[in-house]
């Protein structure tokens, strides 16, 4: 039996590893990887997604794992330098969400991202859960991702599948989740995740996905991505 504890601000239990890197004490995971996370966003989720090919004005992002809110400022990034024009939607689902200075601390790991970081940061820090950018407005679900998907009537473009460790983060991962997933995608719409394991893709696959294993980041041999159907 699950025993869940209701996720609430600064519920997110760190540790930080002399490196600067910070590790869920629920899941004995670390947040980013520790060769370079901005690296690994960009070569997983961003292109994974083909997103340098396909922001446009109106697009939607979803996503299973806030954490620091790289991923999110990764794709700000990513926007100015291909000097999209609109504005984009970006919607996270998080159920142990970090405090303002701990994401603070943990961003000091990327220069470029830390330095559009202050908007996020000051809202963030004064309890606003809808961030609003210029260029993107982000909306963070702060709960388990099974009941606030359940509720939730958003259709996305892109998916970013960015839970802990499926051997360590089980739930983040179940067929009843990518199966909710699904459901929120639009046609044509892509998901990419980190991690290659065989019981997620076919979750995926049942899913209606179609699922490729390609190259993963750094010394990951493989990551999934996928299209829907």
């Amino acid at each position: 039996m699950i025993q869940r504890h209701h996720p609430t601000d600064g519920n997110s239990q760190l540790e930080w590893r002399l490196d600067g890197v910070p590790v869920s004490v629920q899941f004995d995971d670390p947040y980013f990887s520790i060769q370079n996370g901005l690296a690994e966003t960009r070569h997983v989720f961003l292109s994974g997604n083909r997103l340098e090919t396909r922001l446009k004005d109106g697009f939607h992002i979803a996503e299973l794992g806030f954490g620091t809110g790289l991923n999110m400022l990764a794709t700000l990034l990513l926007w100015r330098e291909m000097g999209v024009t609109g504005h984009f939607n970006f919607t996270s689902f998080e159920a142990y969400p970090m405090s303002a200075p701990e994401i603070a601390r943990a961003l000091e790991n990327f220069p470029q991202a830390q330095k559009i970081a202050a908007p996020f940061l000051t809202q963030w820090a004064a309890g606003a859960r809808k961030i609003h950018y210029p260029e993107m407005t982000a909306h963070i679900h702060i709960g388990f991702a099974d009941q606030s998907l359940n509720q939730w009537q958003g259709q996305v473009d892109a998916w970013f599948l960015d839970g802990f460790s499926p051997a360590k983060n089980p739930d983040l991962w179940a067929p009843e989740l990518m199966q909710m997933v699904a459901k929120h995608t639009a046609p044509r719409g892509s998901f990419a995740t980190y991690t290659a394991a065989g019981h997620v893709r076919r979750a995926l696959q049942a899913a209606g996905f179609a699922v490729d294993r390609i190259q993963g980041f750094g010394t990951k041999r493989h990551m999934t991505r996928g299209d829907r159907l």
